[in-house]
Formats: C-alpha cells, structure tokens, sequence
C-alpha cells in the first residue's frame, strides 16, 4: 500500500464513545438503586466533552449532573441543559448572582452562605443550597465542631425565604481501598451530621455521600443519590479490578498516526538526554503526541499499538511526539514501513491494546489523570450521538 491508498482522517483524535456513556450510567443506576444517579461531568467531563456526555448521561437516566465550578454549571445551562446541577467549589469570586439566577444549587462548607444570601437578596429569589460536612477527606466541607453553628444559620435564612436547605453531604476518602475503615468512620459521622440537622428542622431532597467506588463497594453508602464520576467513562477506581470486572466499558480512545517510520543503526539515540540507544540495528516510529496533548512526560514504557501488535515508548516523551522502537524485524527497506499505520495510545483494551491504567502504571498516577489531562489540541470525535 503506498500513501496515496491510505484513507484519509484526523491526524490526532480522542473517540468518545457515547453509547458506552450510557451503558456504565444505566449500569450504576441499576447497582444504586433506588438511590438517584447525579453523573459528574466537571473538568469537561473527565476530558470527555461535558455537554455531549451530560446529554447522554441524562438520555441513560441520571437525574442530576455535578460540577465543581459554578462557570461549568453556566455552561451546562447555556447548553439548554436544564436538569438538576449542582455546584461546590467556590471561592469568594464566585459569580453566585449568576449561579441564582441559572437556577443552580450551590454546595456550602460555611463562608459561603453569607455571600449567597447576598446574593439571593440581590436576585430576590431564594437559592438552593447543600450543606457539606467534613467527614474526614480534609478538605472542604464544615467541620463537626462548627456543623451546629452553618445548619443553623442555614435555618434562620431558609426561615427568611432566601434560601433552601435542599441537600446534605459529604465525600469519601479512602472508598477505592474497600479494605480500610476509615470509610465507616466517614459513615458513622455522616449519619450523625444528617441527624443534627434533621433535629434542627432540616428537610432535604437528597442526602449524597458514594463516589464511584462507594458506588460499587459500598451499599449503605448510597443514601437518596450517589455521584457517579469515573464509573461513567467507564474505568476502574480499584486497584485489583479492571473495567471489564466492574462491567463498565471504557468510553475514550485516544489514537493517531505514525508521522514516520526509518531504519537506524544500534546505538541510535532517541530524544533528549539520548536515555535510549537502540541495542541492534532497528526501526524506530515516531508517533506525533506529546505532553503538550496530554500524554505524561514521564510515562516512558507506556505502550502503543500499530498494526496489532503494541510497543513500548522509548526515550523521552516531548512536547509534540515520541518514538517506539519496532525493533530488527520491522525494516522500512524491506517494504515493511508503517508510515501513516494507526496507532492506538489507548482505548477499551477489549482488543488486547493498550488502556488508560496501563499509561497510569507507567507513569506513576491513575487512569483518573490519564483521560482528564488530554488536551484541546486532540480533537474529540463523538460516536453514536444522538440528535436533539
């Protein structure tokens, strides 16, 4: 096959993969039931494109969607999205006028609520809030010593009509190690926090306290609504279980093309700092992603696939692209070049390639991090988008 016969496509893609969307929704929906699903679409949804993954998150049967930042629940809203969203990490410029008047809910660990009743007085209309207590994660969320004090100032202004107590929760900190114990401390603590403020005339709609991994380890942790975050891009929080175990199907593909393919002699060097030589005469593939697009600059040995068969990455990985040794049996003067070949960073693995906890091993982190940090520079191709 010569270039001219290769058919034509993006040089770079992330395929999203919508009905897999669905499919690991209706699968946690079916695990939390009767409890409510709210799929969690901040950072762009895991990297995923947050407006084409709510829409098919709540087309699967979510019932809310959660953000951290109030700038993504308006974007949500200017979408024409108008399902339940919730909001929870603010800082004092936080455009809580505009979260009002989008009719967003907002999350409160307790400075909060001042500048948000502000704000309701100034939109004269009463906001929704969901009082967060700090369980044991550390970060934000009111502590037990001053949960008295928020729910009860949350109560003298619901009392005045400028706001709604309409949630109660918390986060949980050590769920994707189901081992540990911590998780039912977190618990015990957040069943007492629901029973002083229940005490205190609270009412809610919802109580949440799962992630992902409570989700599927954690039953008593399920509560009115559970937030689903990982489990809906369909990857794994524990270490010992893959996708396939949980029944989840990843939903990225991350892939390109070869951008070119030459023999070398042994001893080549490969990228900065030469920390590769090849060890025989080889062919090396020069694969055109980077850090700039996302993939980790640590991550040598991180694996490729081209034409079936997956390699690891050599050398150090640049801003723009990195190399794959194909080794002896890949020469370009025998007619064998895989110039413009795909090559598949990672995706499902169903076909035996590479996924994104193999790039997490290599480089050190979770699969979280792998999908979230691809960057704008890949484009995102949706597959089975429905029309609205």
């Amino acid at each position: 096959m010569t270039l001219a016969d290769l058919p034509f496509g993006p040089e770079r893609q992330a395929l999203i993969d919508l009905d897999a969307i669905r499919h690991n929704v209706r699968r946690m929906a079916g695990i939390a039931a009767p409890a409510k699903v709210m799929a969690v679409v901040k950072a762009d949804a895991y990297g995923h494109g947050m407006i084409p993954v709510a829409k098919a998150a709540l087309e699967a049967g979510a019932a809310w969607l959660g953000v951290a930042l109030l700038s993504e629940a308006l974007t949500l809203r200017a979408a024409g999205i108008s399902a339940p969203v919730l909001a929870w990490l603010h800082t004092p410029s936080s455009d809580f006028g505009a979260g009002l008047a989008a009719g967003i809910d907002l999350g409160v660990s307790g400075w909060e609520l001042d500048f948000i009743v502000a704000a309701a007085r100034e939109q004269q209309r009463p906001a929704r809030v969901h009082l967060k207590i700090d369980t044991g994660l550390g970060r934000n969320g009111s502590t037990a010593e001053q949960w008295d004090s928020l729910v009860g100032a949350a109560m003298e202004y619901q009392d005045q009509g400028l706001l709604r107590v309409v949630g109660l929760f918390s986060h949980l900190a050590v769920a994707d190690e189901p081992h540990r114990g911590e998780t039912d401390l977190q618990l015990q603590r957040f069943r007492e926090a629901v029973a002083v403020a229940e005490d205190a005339g609270v009412d809610v709609e919802v109580r949440h306290l799962a992630n992902t991994p409570g989700i599927l380890s954690r039953p008593d942790t399920h509560f009115d609504m559970v937030r689903a975050g990982l489990g809906i891009y369909g990857l794994s929080p524990f270490s010992g279980q893959n996708s396939a175990d949980l029944g989840l199907r990843p939903a990225m593909t991350v892939k390109t093309r070869v951008a070119q393919c030459k023999d070398v002699p042994a001893g080549q060097g490969v990228s900065y700092g030469l920390n590769y030589r090849t060890p025989a005469a080889s062919t090396l593939a020069l694969i055109p992603l980077g850090y700039a697009d996302g993939i980790p600059r640590v991550a040598t040995g991180g694996p490729v696939r081209i034409a079936g068969i997956t390699y690891p990455v050599v050398g150090r990985i640049a801003m723009d692209q990195m190399v794959v040794d194909l080794g002896p049996g890949a020469s370009v003067a025998d007619g064998a070049s895989v110039l413009g070949a795909e090559a598949v960073v990672f995706g499902p693995g169903d076909d035996g390639g590479p996924t994104a906890d193999d790039w997490a091993a290599a480089a050190g982190t979770i699969n979280y991090e792998i999908v979230t940090r691809i960057s704008g520079r890949v484009p995102r191709v949706y597959l089975h988008e429905r029309a609205t």
